[in-house]
């Protein structure tokens, strides 16, 4: 995959591949993609989840290979088509799809959010449909169809036992992410080490709105001291919602955490463009109250 399609900084925009199966329109962010290979044999896993058709290995680098079909409950894919072969979340894993349409760029803002009829919000796989031409394409939640193959793989919650006993700390946390179940996940684990100033919302304007609200009643500091961000959100992402906060003097000083599935190399570079002072993997919450620790605490 030519990596050379990444967006510059901060601009609110996404690329997303559209594939097909089955004779639908699917779509997932460029980011996550590192090729698209054509589909080849894959050794089976003995007791392995049903949605899992095996492993394989190009270039010496172990891939699993996972039927979508089968995880979309479309039946199972028989042997042809593709492999979008991804990395999110410290994982290379391959997505057997029927064929790959195009690459499309649009804006967080373009992305309609899935209502309840298309799925509910901690069920569903689907974070978002655009509207393209005369079709829709549906934007699937490729963590958590890793994450119910393999719920090792999700955020884990249990490293924040490691932390032993925490003090209630009142330092004033802003945070941004639009999936209801990890947006839940991550106010639990910060309140079990001690954060109980809380706000929770739902994508970047949200967050953004809360800030500027805050500015206009000079409660910056009593509100937001702090901004855990995750990056994909529909109507203004995550390097957006960091570019507006550090190219504005009132807010410049507040620290940015971003913790996302996308963290790795070519995105962090981009975030420390933009002045995000953490980047972290959705897995290591442990690590990100460790790194709020340190932001928020360091100098008390």
């Amino acid at each position: 995959m030519d990596t050379k399609i990444l967006l510059e900084n901060g601009t609110n925009e996404l690329e997303v591949l559209e594939f097909k199966l089955d004779g639908n329109a699917y779509g997932i962010n460029v980011a996550k993609i590192k090729e698209i290979i054509n589909y080849q044999e894959v050794t089976p896993v003995p007791n392995a989840h049903p949605s899992v058709e095996g492993i394989f290995m190009p270039r010496d680098t172990m891939i699993t290979a996972i039927d979508l079909k089968n995880c979309l409950q479309r039946g199972v894919s028989e042997p042809g088509g593709l492999f979008i072969v991804t990395n999110f979340n410290k994982l290379d894993i391959a997505f057997h799809v029927d064929s790959v349409v195009g690459i499309h760029r649009v804006s967080w803002r373009e992305i309609i959010k899935p209502g309840t009829t298309i799925s509910t919000s901690e069920d569903g796989v689907s974070t978002g449909i655009i509207k393209f031409d005369d079709r829709l394409i549906i934007i699937l939640d490729f963590e958590k169809i890793v994450t119910d193959i393999n719920p090792e793989t999700g955020l884990k919650v249990a490293d924040i036992e490691e932390l032993g006993e925490r003090h209630r700390i009142d330092v004033p946390i802003l945070i941004a992410e639009d999936s209801p179940l990890l947006n839940k996940l991550i106010v639990d684990s910060l309140h079990k080490a001690g954060y109980v100033n809380l706000i929770h919302t739902e994508n970047g304007q949200q967050a953004y709105d809360v800030i500027q609200e805050c500015k206009k009643e000079g409660t910056l500091k009593e509100h937001v001291q702090c901004i855990i961000t995750d990056i994909e959100m529909p109507i203004m992402d995550g390097h957006r919602l960091t570019k507006l906060v550090k190219s504005d003097d009132e807010t410049k000083g507040i620290p940015i955490v971003i913790f996302s599935s996308l963290v790795n190399d070519d995105m962090k570079r981009k975030g420390e463009a933009l002045g995000a002072n953490a980047q972290l993997s959705k897995p290591e919450i442990g690590n990100l109250v460790r790194v709020v620790d340190e932001l928020v605490l360091g100098n008390k």
